[in-house]
């Protein structure tokens, strides 16, 4: 069953990744320009955070599985409109849809590990999750620039087709309803109003959140421009940029794999702060670089590797601390972080361009603003004083 949600996870990076060496070529045969071939993946960003924060709150009152196996049915769909499109802007609609149908599947994977699991044991799920999950960027950018030549980027989108009749067929398969129904709400829009209320009012969850959410702004400033920065910037070609993509991707692998092993021996959210302060530190770095060191090569790509490793220790855990904290809304608390993460990522994609510095720029605004509320929404309550009477006993 974690294999099968970690593949519904990996719809977003298979969706992004696969077709990110094709958009140079994809703009040619459309003739559309770098900015509206920009929005194809823009729109499917924000159709993934629109999608997980409608789906979200509904699994709460309606269960899990159902909603898993409409969103895939639809992914699949969307996937041949895509393969179809005529134009960059019928190609942009369908975009959009397939991110509404990939954010069911991606906010309900979460919310069915948050169902099964509480702590220590949720991390360590989330983080294995991220390590299967993680061979999807990997091997993605790769299938796609070897599949680029032969088939064509609407070959990539009928590939994605079949990956979206697969994920259906591995929920009808092997993952069970995770919500009895005597833990689901009502339903309607009281409950839901409810729900929000109860996961936004949460400090901490927000925190955490926020956390999360930035950590993945970095991260996409990262995908959004680094086609642009390494074969026009750096002069690469698509089959080096796909090699390097998925070398980075190796590290957010690497990264989750040295979390999962970490957690017990340290704190859910010590690990989470190493994570973000290497985040903040690559991304700094990077910054320096590209404004005052000339964008080599053999400097700008170590830090790039560091940038991804960063987010092995942060996803993982900020999603496992954030979900412990509103577990009787944890569709809606899943569909928060997911809207937010895609929404914000929307936000990032054409502000970032193909411009090296604005890429390191938007690194370093999010990595300072996930640190930022690491330290204050999310730090831990503080103990309360003991009484005299507990001062005074030897047991104090």
């Amino acid at each position: 069953m974690l294999l099968a949600l970690a593949l519904l996870s990996a719809i977003a990076p298979l969706a992004t990744d696969m077709y990110l060496p094709g958009l140079p070529a994809l703009g040619e045969d459309l003739g559309a320009p770098t900015e509206t071939v920009q929005l194809t993946l823009a729109t499917f960003m924000a159709g993934l955070g629109i999608g997980q924060l409608v789906v979200g709150p509904l699994s709460d009152g309606w269960g899990r599985r159902r909603l898993l196996l409409g969103g895939t049915v639809a992914f699949a769909i969307s996937g041949v409109a895509c393969a179809l499109a005529p134009t960059a802007e019928v190609l942009i609609g369908a975009r959009l849809l397939q991110g509404l149908s990939g954010g069911a599947a991606i906010v309900l994977a979460r919310a069915v590990i948050a169902d099964r699991a509480k702590g220590d044991a949720a991390a360590k799920l989330f983080s294995v999750m991220m390590i299967i999950g993680g061979v999807a960027p990997v091997v993605a950018p790769l299938l796609g620039g070897a599949l680029l030549g032969p088939i064509g980027w609407r070959g990539i989108f009928w590939v994605l087709t079949g990956a979206g009749v697969a994920m259906a067929v591995g929920v009808l398969t092997l993952i069970p309803e995770t919500l009895p129904a005597e833990k689901r709400h009502g339903g309607g829009l009281a409950a839901h109003a409810h729900n929000m209320r109860y996961v936004v009012g949460n400090r901490r969850y927000v925190g955490y959140a926020l956390t999360f959410v930035f950590g993945f702004g970095a991260l996409f400033s990262y995908i959004s421009a680094s086609p642009f920065v390494v074969q026009d910037v750096l002069g690469m070609s698509p089959g080096q940029f796909s090699v390097i993509f998925g070398v980075n991707s190796v590290g957010i692998v690497g990264g989750s794999i040295v979390n999962t092993r970490l957690i017990g021996r340290f704190h859910a959210r010590q690990l989470l702060a190493f994570g973000v302060t290497l985040l903040l530190a690559a991304g700094v770095a990077l910054l320096l670089e590209v404004t005052l060191g000339g964008t080599h090569t053999a400097v700008v790509l170590p830090l790039l590797f560091l940038v991804t490793t960063s987010i092995g220790f942060i996803m993982g855990n900020a999603t496992a601390l954030s979900q412990a904290q509103v577990t009787k809304a944890a569709g809606t608390g899943s569909a928060v972080m997911g809207a937010g993460q895609f929404g914000l990522a929307a936000l990032i994609s054409p502000l970032v361009g193909g411009s090296a510095v604005q890429m390191a720029s938007s690194i370093v605004v999010c990595g300072a603003v996930a640190t930022t509320a690491l330290l204050t929404l999310g730090r831990p309550a503080p103990r309360p004083a003991p009484s005299a009477a507990e001062a005074a006993s030897p047991l104090a």
